[in-house]
């Protein structure tokens, strides 16, 4: 049985002053479970409401369903719920496409965002102090696992960048054709506030900047979500680098 102390611990996380007070986050769902325990993230507890099959008896606690309502931010909860450790990342020297987050709000495009990062195999997501937290339940239940293989930097992008020896690359409604424009090898792309798109002080920065091109007859659409046009811009870049593949063949 849970105490009344854990329990109002667990529910506090909602929040991020308390997530970094205790330095803990939550992940829900026995497959994302799996795969951070299979990640170097340090696990805290886990609870459950079923067996795990993958755990030993004695690396997690068996709760109720009632208990478990209680302490999932889901509407209708998993089966299981674990407490990790926040983990203080730094930045990595990696080669090839770096995402950058600049002042991104909603914690359900983060979490896409971390899980396209996956997808295409992309090590390392750098993101503004502002950008919302990924370790926001919101944000680590859009990521489904993927916030376990993504090293996510939270740090002032300004100053990384302005000392960047590679391309960055911004985007924007005005900029160039993105499947028209030549691309560099390796580069950043930075990706922009949902409502005011790159901030005027990284603008300053990019060497180019993509659009996504509108192909609609009447073209009234105003903007591409944020994590959608991430996207799709990624889509192009690996579509490009598996052609270049083919051609060297």
């Amino acid at each position: 049985m849970m105490s009344a102390s854990k329990i109002k611990i667990i529910q506090s996380l909602a929040k991020k002053k308390y997530r970094q007070k205790y330095n803990l986050f939550v992940v829900e769902g026995i497959k994302s479970i799996k795969e951070f325990i299979f990640s170097n993230f340090s696990i805290k507890s886990i609870y459950s409401t079923v067996p795990i099959s993958f755990l030993k008896e004695y690396q997690y606690q068996i709760i109720s369903t009632e208990e478990l309502r209680k302490i999932s931010f889901l509407t209708t909860p998993h089966d299981a719920l674990a407490l990790l450790e926040i983990p203080s990342n730094k930045i990595e020297a990696i080669s090839g496409i770096q995402l950058v987050l600049d002042e991104i709000q909603d914690p359900g495009n983060l979490g896409t965002i971390i899980r396209l990062a996956d997808w295409y195999g992309i090590k390392q997501i750098l993101c503004s102090k502002g950008t919302t937290d990924a370790y926001n339940p919101k944000t680590v239940q859009a990521a489904m696992g993927s916030l376990s293989r993504v090293n996510v930097v939270y740090t002032d992008i300004y100053n990384v960048l302005s000392h960047s020896k590679i391309p960055i690359l911004g985007t924007d409604m005005k900029g160039e054709n993105l499947y028209t424009t030549n691309l560099p090898e390796n580069f950043y792309i930075v990706m922009g506030n949902e409502g005011n798109g790159v901030s005027k002080e990284m603008k300053t920065l990019c060497n180019q900047t993509l659009t996504i091109p509108r192909f609609g007859l009447e073209q009234k659409t105003e903007s591409l979500n944020v994590a959608m046009s991430t996207g799709i811009i990624l889509s192009e870049f690996f579509s490009r680098i598996e052609k270049l593949k083919i051609k060297k063949i």
